[in-house]
Protein backbone atom coordinates (compact mmCIF):
# COMPACT_ATOMS: atom_id res chain seq x y z
CA UNK A 1 0.00 0.00 0.00
CA UNK A 2 1.35 3.49 -0.63
CA UNK A 3 0.44 6.25 1.66
CA UNK A 4 0.22 10.10 1.03
CA UNK A 5 0.16 13.05 3.87
CA UNK A 6 -3.18 14.35 4.01
CA UNK A 7 -3.02 18.45 3.33
CA UNK A 8 -1.96 20.36 6.40
CA UNK A 9 -2.12 17.68 9.02
CA UNK A 10 0.58 15.23 10.60
CA UNK A 11 -1.65 12.43 8.97
CA UNK A 12 -0.21 9.84 6.82
CA UNK A 13 -3.19 8.14 5.15
CA UNK A 14 -3.31 5.44 2.16
CA UNK A 15 -4.32 6.16 -1.16
CA UNK A 16 -6.91 3.47 -0.88
CA UNK A 17 -9.76 4.36 1.41
CA UNK A 18 -12.28 1.92 2.65
CA UNK A 19 -15.77 3.61 1.84
CA UNK A 20 -18.41 2.54 4.05
CA UNK A 21 -21.89 3.58 2.55
CA UNK A 22 -22.49 0.45 0.80
CA UNK A 23 -22.12 -1.52 4.17
CA UNK A 24 -24.72 0.76 5.84
CA UNK A 25 -27.20 2.05 3.09
CA UNK A 26 -28.57 5.16 3.67
CA UNK A 27 -32.40 4.47 4.73
CA UNK A 28 -33.23 1.14 5.04
CA UNK A 29 -31.95 -2.64 4.27
CA UNK A 30 -31.23 -3.14 0.47
CA UNK A 31 -30.96 0.33 -0.88
CA UNK A 32 -27.34 -0.05 -2.09
CA UNK A 33 -28.23 -3.73 -2.38
CA UNK A 34 -27.56 -6.22 0.38
CA UNK A 35 -24.56 -7.10 2.52
CA UNK A 36 -23.83 -9.65 4.73
CA UNK A 37 -22.61 -7.92 8.21
CA UNK A 38 -20.39 -10.60 9.01
CA UNK A 39 -18.63 -10.42 6.03
CA UNK A 40 -18.30 -6.54 6.33
CA UNK A 41 -16.64 -7.08 9.48
CA UNK A 42 -14.29 -9.53 8.12
CA UNK A 43 -13.60 -6.88 5.22
CA UNK A 44 -12.66 -4.29 7.22
CA UNK A 45 -10.43 -6.37 9.16
CA UNK A 46 -8.84 -7.66 5.79
CA UNK A 47 -8.55 -4.39 4.74
CA UNK A 48 -6.17 -3.24 7.88
CA UNK A 49 -4.03 -6.21 7.31
CA UNK A 50 -3.58 -4.90 3.60
CA UNK A 51 -2.20 -1.83 4.79
CA UNK A 52 -5.33 0.34 4.17
CA UNK A 53 -5.70 2.61 7.13
CA UNK A 54 -8.56 4.94 6.17
CA UNK A 55 -12.14 4.25 6.88
CA UNK A 56 -14.85 6.69 5.78
CA UNK A 57 -18.39 6.34 7.25
CA UNK A 58 -21.04 8.40 8.65
CA UNK A 59 -24.34 8.46 10.67
CA UNK A 60 -26.40 8.67 7.38
CA UNK A 61 -25.04 5.32 6.40
CA UNK A 62 -27.53 3.05 7.46
CA UNK A 63 -28.46 4.88 10.28
CA UNK A 64 -25.37 4.68 12.54
CA UNK A 65 -24.84 0.86 10.99
CA UNK A 66 -21.74 1.81 9.03
CA UNK A 67 -20.21 3.08 12.10
CA UNK A 68 -21.44 0.29 14.62
CA UNK A 69 -19.77 -2.46 11.79
CA UNK A 70 -16.47 -0.21 11.52
CA UNK A 71 -16.37 0.09 15.24
CA UNK A 72 -16.71 -4.09 15.65
CA UNK A 73 -14.22 -4.47 12.55
CA UNK A 74 -11.27 -2.21 13.95
CA UNK A 75 -11.64 -3.62 18.15
CA UNK A 76 -8.62 -4.05 19.45
CA UNK A 77 -6.79 -2.61 16.14
CA UNK A 78 -7.66 1.17 16.70
CA UNK A 79 -4.32 2.53 16.48
CA UNK A 80 -3.99 1.09 12.87
CA UNK A 81 -6.80 2.59 11.76
CA UNK A 82 -7.56 6.88 10.68
CA UNK A 83 -11.19 7.02 10.98
CA UNK A 84 -13.26 9.58 9.24
CA UNK A 85 -16.62 9.89 10.01
CA UNK A 86 -19.34 13.01 9.69
CA UNK A 87 -22.42 14.79 10.95
CA UNK A 88 -25.60 17.36 10.12
CA UNK A 89 -27.52 15.28 8.28
CA UNK A 90 -29.83 12.71 9.61
CA UNK A 91 -32.91 10.85 8.06
CA UNK A 92 -36.84 12.03 10.05
CA UNK A 93 -38.77 8.84 9.62
CA UNK A 94 -41.88 10.55 10.80
CA UNK A 95 -41.51 13.11 8.17
CA UNK A 96 -40.39 10.45 5.52
CA UNK A 97 -37.10 13.34 4.72
CA UNK A 98 -33.72 13.96 5.13
CA UNK A 99 -33.22 16.87 7.52
CA UNK A 100 -29.68 18.99 7.85
CA UNK A 101 -28.86 20.22 10.79
CA UNK A 102 -25.32 21.76 11.62
CA UNK A 103 -25.87 23.97 14.49
CA UNK A 104 -23.01 23.65 17.54
CA UNK A 105 -25.00 21.68 19.66
CA UNK A 106 -26.57 18.96 16.97
CA UNK A 107 -22.47 18.37 16.08
CA UNK A 108 -21.26 17.96 19.34
CA UNK A 109 -24.38 15.39 20.16
CA UNK A 110 -23.68 13.45 17.00
CA UNK A 111 -20.04 13.05 17.29
CA UNK A 112 -20.87 11.56 20.68
CA UNK A 113 -23.19 9.38 19.53
CA UNK A 114 -20.90 7.85 16.34
CA UNK A 115 -17.34 7.67 19.50
CA UNK A 116 -20.13 5.18 20.99
CA UNK A 117 -21.17 3.42 17.88
CA UNK A 118 -17.38 3.73 16.76
CA UNK A 119 -16.18 2.09 20.07
CA UNK A 120 -13.23 4.71 20.38
CA UNK A 121 -12.16 8.31 21.98
CA UNK A 122 -11.96 10.02 19.18
CA UNK A 123 -12.49 10.80 15.29
CA UNK A 124 -9.16 11.33 13.44
CA UNK A 125 -11.16 13.36 10.82
CA UNK A 126 -14.50 14.77 11.54
CA UNK A 127 -16.37 16.12 8.49
CA UNK A 128 -19.87 18.40 7.90
CA UNK A 129 -21.76 15.72 5.47
CA UNK A 130 -23.85 18.23 3.51
CA UNK A 131 -24.24 22.13 3.47
CA UNK A 132 -26.54 23.51 5.55
CA UNK A 133 -28.18 26.74 5.03
CA UNK A 134 -30.29 26.89 7.44
CA UNK A 135 -27.31 26.74 9.60
CA UNK A 136 -24.91 30.27 10.43
CA UNK A 137 -21.52 29.04 9.59
CA UNK A 138 -19.70 30.49 13.03
CA UNK A 139 -22.62 27.99 15.20
CA UNK A 140 -21.17 24.99 12.68
CA UNK A 141 -17.49 25.83 13.33
CA UNK A 142 -18.05 26.43 16.95
CA UNK A 143 -19.15 22.57 17.41
CA UNK A 144 -16.50 21.34 14.99
CA UNK A 145 -14.02 23.72 17.20
CA UNK A 146 -14.77 22.36 20.61
CA UNK A 147 -14.35 19.36 19.32
CA UNK A 148 -11.06 19.82 18.25
CA UNK A 149 -10.01 21.36 21.53
CA UNK A 150 -11.84 18.78 23.77
CA UNK A 151 -9.31 15.83 21.60
CA UNK A 152 -12.61 14.14 20.42
CA UNK A 153 -12.01 15.19 16.81
CA UNK A 154 -8.00 15.45 16.14
CA UNK A 155 -8.94 17.37 13.14
CA UNK A 156 -12.14 18.83 11.03
CA UNK A 157 -13.86 19.33 7.65
CA UNK A 158 -16.55 19.12 5.28
CA UNK A 159 -18.04 17.27 2.56
CA UNK A 160 -19.76 18.13 -0.45
CA UNK A 161 -18.91 21.86 -0.27
CA UNK A 162 -18.56 24.84 -2.70
CA UNK A 163 -15.71 26.99 -3.02
CA UNK A 164 -18.03 29.92 -1.48
CA UNK A 165 -19.27 27.81 1.48
CA UNK A 166 -15.62 26.70 2.35
CA UNK A 167 -14.74 30.30 2.06
CA UNK A 168 -17.54 31.56 4.11
CA UNK A 169 -16.15 28.82 6.71
CA UNK A 170 -12.79 29.47 6.82
CA UNK A 171 -13.32 33.16 8.30
CA UNK A 172 -14.22 31.30 11.81
CA UNK A 173 -11.62 28.81 11.73
CA UNK A 174 -8.97 26.23 10.03
CA UNK A 175 -10.85 23.49 7.87
CA UNK A 176 -8.84 20.60 7.52
CA UNK A 177 -10.45 18.08 4.55
CA UNK A 178 -12.78 18.34 2.18
CA UNK A 179 -14.83 15.11 0.50
CA UNK A 180 -15.95 15.38 -2.67
CA UNK A 181 -16.96 13.08 -5.55
CA UNK A 182 -14.31 12.37 -8.52
CA UNK A 183 -14.11 9.59 -10.80
CA UNK A 184 -13.39 8.70 -14.52
CA UNK A 185 -16.60 10.23 -15.27
CA UNK A 186 -16.86 13.14 -12.58
CA UNK A 187 -14.61 15.32 -12.82
CA UNK A 188 -15.82 18.40 -11.84
CA UNK A 189 -13.42 18.99 -9.22
CA UNK A 190 -10.67 19.30 -11.59
CA UNK A 191 -11.51 22.98 -12.80
CA UNK A 192 -11.32 25.11 -9.59
CA UNK A 193 -11.96 23.11 -6.14
CA UNK A 194 -8.51 21.07 -5.75
CA UNK A 195 -7.04 24.63 -6.18
CA UNK A 196 -9.09 25.76 -3.78
CA UNK A 197 -8.20 23.12 -1.43
CA UNK A 198 -4.11 22.94 -2.26
CA UNK A 199 -4.44 26.63 -1.71
CA UNK A 200 -5.63 26.11 2.06
CA UNK A 201 -4.10 23.66 3.26
CA UNK A 202 -7.11 20.88 3.02
CA UNK A 203 -6.63 17.29 2.08
CA UNK A 204 -8.78 15.95 -0.35
CA UNK A 205 -11.12 12.37 -0.07
CA UNK A 206 -12.68 11.59 -3.26
CA UNK A 207 -15.27 9.24 -2.81
CA UNK A 208 -17.27 6.72 -5.80
CA UNK A 209 -13.57 5.89 -7.15
CA UNK A 210 -15.59 3.46 -8.88
CA UNK A 211 -18.56 5.58 -9.81
CA UNK A 212 -21.02 4.03 -7.35
CA UNK A 213 -20.74 0.50 -9.20
CA UNK A 214 -20.58 1.64 -12.77
CA UNK A 215 -16.67 0.86 -12.82
CA UNK A 216 -16.53 -2.32 -11.34
CA UNK A 217 -16.77 -4.35 -14.47
CA UNK A 218 -19.81 -6.34 -13.79
CA UNK A 219 -23.07 -4.65 -15.44
CA UNK A 220 -23.74 -5.63 -18.95
CA UNK A 221 -26.34 -3.88 -20.85
CA UNK A 222 -28.96 -5.85 -19.50
CA UNK A 223 -28.26 -4.79 -15.95
CA UNK A 224 -31.26 -3.04 -14.01
CA UNK A 225 -31.64 -1.83 -10.51
CA UNK A 226 -33.49 -2.90 -7.87
CA UNK A 227 -36.26 -0.70 -7.44
CA UNK A 228 -34.83 0.33 -3.47
CA UNK A 229 -31.74 1.12 -4.91
CA UNK A 230 -31.11 5.19 -4.69
CA UNK A 231 -29.29 4.82 -7.95
CA UNK A 232 -32.32 3.95 -10.16
CA UNK A 233 -33.31 7.38 -10.07
CA UNK A 234 -31.01 7.91 -12.59
CA UNK A 235 -29.11 10.89 -11.38
CA UNK A 236 -25.81 10.77 -9.68
CA UNK A 237 -25.21 14.16 -7.72
CA UNK A 238 -26.17 16.08 -10.48
CA UNK A 239 -25.17 13.82 -13.38
CA UNK A 240 -27.43 12.25 -15.07
CA UNK A 241 -25.04 8.69 -15.65
CA UNK A 242 -27.79 5.86 -14.58
CA UNK A 243 -30.51 7.17 -16.71
CA UNK A 244 -32.74 4.63 -18.70
CA UNK A 245 -31.27 6.68 -21.72
CA UNK A 246 -27.80 6.80 -20.52
CA UNK A 247 -26.76 3.59 -18.55
CA UNK A 248 -26.58 1.17 -21.68
CA UNK A 249 -23.91 4.10 -23.38
CA UNK A 250 -21.91 4.15 -20.22
CA UNK A 251 -21.66 0.09 -19.51
CA UNK A 252 -20.46 -0.24 -22.89
CA UNK A 253 -17.67 2.89 -22.47
CA UNK A 254 -17.07 0.51 -19.25
CA UNK A 255 -16.46 -2.42 -21.38
CA UNK A 256 -13.85 -0.87 -23.23
CA UNK A 257 -12.31 0.41 -20.23
CA UNK A 258 -12.59 -2.87 -19.23
CA UNK A 259 -10.87 -4.38 -22.29
CA UNK A 260 -8.11 -1.69 -22.01
CA UNK A 261 -6.93 -3.07 -18.28
CA UNK A 262 -6.85 -6.12 -19.36
CA UNK A 263 -4.42 -4.96 -21.88
CA UNK A 264 -2.44 -3.70 -18.56
CA UNK A 265 -2.44 -6.93 -16.57
CA UNK A 266 -5.45 -4.55 -14.34
CA UNK A 267 -9.26 -5.50 -13.73
CA UNK A 268 -11.82 -2.63 -13.94
CA UNK A 269 -11.97 -1.21 -10.64
CA UNK A 270 -8.07 -1.29 -10.16
CA UNK A 271 -7.71 0.87 -13.29
CA UNK A 272 -10.12 3.06 -12.18
CA UNK A 273 -8.61 3.46 -8.92
CA UNK A 274 -5.49 4.08 -10.40
CA UNK A 275 -6.74 6.62 -12.50
CA UNK A 276 -7.94 8.61 -9.25
CA UNK A 277 -4.62 8.34 -7.55
CA UNK A 278 -2.75 9.43 -10.91
CA UNK A 279 -3.72 12.70 -9.28
CA UNK A 280 -1.30 14.10 -6.62
CA UNK A 281 -3.57 16.32 -5.53
CA UNK A 282 -6.14 13.63 -4.39
CA UNK A 283 -4.93 12.03 -1.25
CA UNK A 284 -7.51 9.38 -0.63
CA UNK A 285 -9.25 7.29 -3.50
CA UNK A 286 -12.31 6.50 -1.56
CA UNK A 287 -14.16 3.22 -2.66
CA UNK A 288 -16.94 1.31 -1.09
CA UNK A 289 -16.28 -1.92 0.11
CA UNK A 290 -17.87 -5.11 1.74
CA UNK A 291 -16.31 -8.19 1.40
CA UNK A 292 -12.49 -9.26 1.35
CA UNK A 293 -12.97 -9.91 -2.08
CA UNK A 294 -13.38 -6.77 -3.34
CA UNK A 295 -10.58 -5.70 -1.13
CA UNK A 296 -8.29 -8.06 -2.04
CA UNK A 297 -8.89 -7.02 -5.75
CA UNK A 298 -8.87 -3.14 -5.04
CA UNK A 299 -5.61 -3.09 -2.93
CA UNK A 300 -3.15 -3.78 -5.89
CA UNK A 301 -4.14 -0.55 -7.75
CA UNK A 302 -1.80 1.45 -5.22
CA UNK A 303 0.98 -0.19 -6.83
CA UNK A 304 -0.35 0.77 -10.83
CA UNK A 305 0.99 3.23 -12.45
CA UNK A 306 -0.52 4.54 -15.63
CA UNK A 307 1.76 6.27 -18.42
CA UNK A 308 0.73 9.74 -19.75
CA UNK A 309 -0.30 7.52 -22.97
CA UNK A 310 -2.62 5.49 -20.71
CA UNK A 311 -4.19 8.18 -19.50
CA UNK A 312 -4.52 9.57 -23.05
CA UNK A 313 -5.93 6.39 -24.03
CA UNK A 314 -9.12 6.79 -21.30
CA UNK A 315 -9.70 9.88 -22.06
CA UNK A 316 -10.46 9.12 -25.63
CA UNK A 317 -12.82 5.86 -24.40
CA UNK A 318 -14.37 8.45 -22.29
CA UNK A 319 -15.31 10.76 -24.99
CA UNK A 320 -18.52 8.62 -25.59
CA UNK A 321 -19.72 8.97 -22.48
CA UNK A 322 -23.17 10.05 -21.79
CA UNK A 323 -24.72 12.41 -18.97
CA UNK A 324 -21.28 13.59 -17.89
CA UNK A 325 -22.81 17.39 -17.52
CA UNK A 326 -24.17 18.93 -15.15
CA UNK A 327 -27.92 19.25 -15.64
CA UNK A 328 -28.86 20.94 -12.08
CA UNK A 329 -27.10 23.06 -9.12
CA UNK A 330 -25.50 20.02 -7.32
CA UNK A 331 -22.59 22.00 -7.88
CA UNK A 332 -19.26 22.39 -6.61
CA UNK A 333 -18.81 25.38 -9.60
CA UNK A 334 -21.70 26.41 -11.06
CA UNK A 335 -22.29 24.66 -14.47
CA UNK A 336 -20.65 26.28 -17.45
CA UNK A 337 -22.64 28.68 -19.95
CA UNK A 338 -22.41 28.74 -23.42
Amino acid sequence: MKYAKFGSTDLMVSRIGFGMWPIGGTIKSGDYGVTDLDQSILAVQQALDLGISLFDAAPAYGNGLAEEVLGKGLKGRRKDAIISTKCGIYYDFEKEVWIRDSHKEAIIESAEQSLKRLQTDYIDIFLIHWPDDGTPPESAMEGLLELQKSGKAKYVGVSNFSIAQIDTYEKYGILHAQQVGYNIFDRRIEEKMLQKCESSGMGVMGYGSLCHGLLTGVWDEKFAFDKDDWRSQGDVFGLQLFTEKNLPTNIRVTQKLKKFAQELGLTLPQLSLAWVMHNPSIAVALTGMSTKAEVLENVPAADAVLSNSDMAKIEEIMKEAAGTTQLHAYDFNAPKKD
